[in-house]
């Protein structure tokens, strides 16, 4: 082989191994944070887009907080001593920059299938919350009832939970802009102005983030106003 040959065929042979490094999907995977930082472009281009309203609101409730503040009206088979939940998904809301609709006329039944909301009760857990959400809010999105509920298991995988919520740390008591802070540690991109905290009787209640139709952050100042700013918020294990 001549020289000149021999380092076309390296050149080439380097050209490959690039293309290889940049396409290769088993490659590590990136941390948590990273991962959070934006949906890939071909993963967001095949979300469901719905239509009718400006943004949407995620809603994270801690679920001990819910089936104490509940009491004898609260779920027992969310609230059951065996469960041990911590953040679930309360909702995927769409919201106007000021309001939001509900209870929409939809082509949609109003029910939701067990054998369809089923698949999603690892993020949602019940039956009951499901099929509530569906009605209030997913009607109003303008997307089916699968392609609602896909577009709010995409939005809670879109969420990085902080480690200081883990069960086996839990801070005890925390402010709400603590709170705050520590979603948006791990969330790169998230606000202040993106983020709400929802407290009730002296308990963190619920996290709430805003995001685009394509689930991006996205700043929502009038549900930034409505958050609570407490400090010293109790922030209850599971029973």
């Amino acid at each position: 082989m001549t020289r000149n040959g021999g380092m076309a065929t390296l050149a080439a042979a380097s050209v490959l191994m690039l293309i290889s490094a940049c396409s290769d999907e088993t490659g590590p995977v990136a941390d948590a944070g990273a991962e959070a930082a934006s949906l890939a472009p071909a993963a967001a281009a095949e979300l469901p887009v719905g239509s009718g309203f400006d943004f949407y609101v995620l809603a994270l409730s801690w679920s001990p907080a819910y089936c104490i503040a509940e009491g004898e009206r609260a779920n027992r088979q969310q609230c059951a001593p065996d469960r041990d939940l911590a953040f679930v998904v309360h909702g995927l809301w769409p919201q106007f920059e000021s309001g939001y609709p509900e209870y929409c006329p939809s082509r949609q039944p109003e029910r939701v299938p067990a054998q369809l909301g089923k698949t999603y009760l690892d993020i949602l857990p019940t039956m009951g919350l499901i099929g509530h959400q569906w009605r209030k809010h997913g009607s109003c999105s303008g997307l089916t009832q699968r392609d609602y509920l896909d577009l709010t298991r995409a939005a809670r995988e879109r969420i990085v939970i902080p480690e200081d919520f883990a069960l086996a740390n839990l801070p005890g008591e925390i402010g709400a802009a603590e709170a705050e802070d520590a979603f948006i540690a791990v969330n790169p991109g998230l606000s202040r102005e993106a983020t709400a905290v929802k407290c009730e009787r002296g308990m963190l209640r619920e996290i709430r983030i805003c995001l685009s139709t394509a689930l991006e952050f996205r700043d929502c100042p009038e549900i930034d106003r409505k958050g609570c700013t407490r400090d010293g918020l109790d922030v209850p294990e599971p029973d």
